[in-house]
């Protein structure tokens, strides 16, 4: 041991990994008990043994008691060993159910799965400095699309579309919009549904993506609401529109900078780009006192990045920082810009950028 070796410092930093390393594997559990609805089940159960537990849940009561042993070791569902039975505490509820939307975190743990379906390629890619394609991914959509449900669609219409002075009365007069970059499309038929007199078109370079969002417009009768298929780095402009929206779409761009510079050229006069983006800082230290920084760099180490440079992009990754936005919106032309932090929404900044 070195002279100035800290045995005290050590000792902390070991539990310190024991601690990281038994919250990754109570993660994984977490996602895989929503998954399989276990939380709502208990929700709704009074405190019960696995059996009855398993029966209402629809599964085998042999791994639902394997898992139950990780909740109650992990504090999170409580034990009466008396009876044998669990519960799952209500102020534990309100945070692991899909009734407790927009604040179900269980959704969010699932991206720790996502990232880990890729650590042999990646660990391929820190030798070669390749990229990543979507296809690589198990699914990401699914997950992202969930996710953004809950952070974006729930709060589309009362949280964020108002934050654009006059924006709501102007879609319910008609006016062309277009998502860019949309994903699996749930904010669309939102907006579709919510504004019937306006127009609104979704792009993403995955088909696959948006494939359920356009069945579900077809079902619906949505004649207002349409999908395409586009690399959007391929053109210098979109059409005409009134509102361009971008929901956690540009940093993992092949081309970032030349995206809002198309945008900035796809709108009319007086048009709005409203975009939604990772809220973090480009500058390391600045992020050390968010409690999401570790999962949103590795989300950034195992997607964000790999997937920019697999495009051929610069691999900005998700902490590309509200600073470098702010950048871009400005040299794309865009000269009066502001940025807005919601309540609702710990990870994300909004800007609304005027043509």
């Amino acid at each position: 041991m070195p002279a100035d070796f800290d045995a005290e410092r050590a000792e902390a930093f070991a539990g310190q990994l024991v601690g990281t390393i038994t919250n990754a594997a109570t993660s994984i559990m977490i996602s895989l008990g929503h998954r399989v609805g276990l939380f709502d089940a208990m929700a709704a159960l009074p405190p019960s043994r696995s059996e009855a537990l398993a029966a209402s849940a629809g599964l085998s009561e042999r791994y639902v008691r394997e898992w139950l042993a990780v909740m109650v070791t992990s504090r999170i569902v409580d034990y009466q060993p008396e009876v044998q039975t669990y519960s799952l505490p209500v102020e534990h509820a309100a945070f692991l159910t899909r009734a407790a939307a927009p604040n179900n975190i269980a959704v969010t743990s699932q991206f720790v799965g996502v990232a880990a379906s890729v650590e042999e390629q990646m660990i391929e890619r820190f030798v070669s400095g390749d990229g990543l394609h979507y296809d690589h991914f198990l699914r990401f959509h699914e997950v992202m699309a969930e996710d953004s449900y809950q952070t974006t669609v729930m709060s589309l219409t009362d949280n964020i579309l108002p934050i654009v002075s006059g924006l709501i009365e102007r879609l319910e007069d008609g006016i062309d919009v277009v998502d860019v970059a949309c994903g699996g499309g749930r904010a669309l038929l939102k907006m579709a549904e919510a504004f019937p007199n306006s127009t609104f078109t979704g792009i993403d370079l995955c088909e696959d993506a948006f494939a359920e969002a356009r069945v579900q417009a077809i079902k619906d009768g949505m004649d207002n609401l349409s999908f395409k298929t586009l690399d959007l780095s391929t053109v210098a402009t979109l059409g005409a529109f009134d509102l361009v929206t971008g929901f956690d779409a540009v940093h993992d761009q092949k081309d970032p900078l030349g995206l809002v510079k198309t945008i900035y050229n796809s709108l009319n006069e007086g048009g709005v780009f409203l975009m939604q983006d990772i809220g973090g800082s480009r500058d390391l230290v600045t992020n050390m006192e968010n409690p999401l920084a570790p999962l949103l760099f590795t989300i950034s180490l195992m997607h964000c990045t790999p997937i920019s440079i697999g495009q051929g992009g610069p691999g900005l990754g998700t902490m590309w920082g509200v600073e470098t936005a702010q950048e871009f919106l400005a040299e794309a032309g865009f000269a009066d810009v502001q940025m807005h932090r919601l309540p609702h929404d710990q990870v994300n900044a909004y800007f609304v950028a005027r043509r």
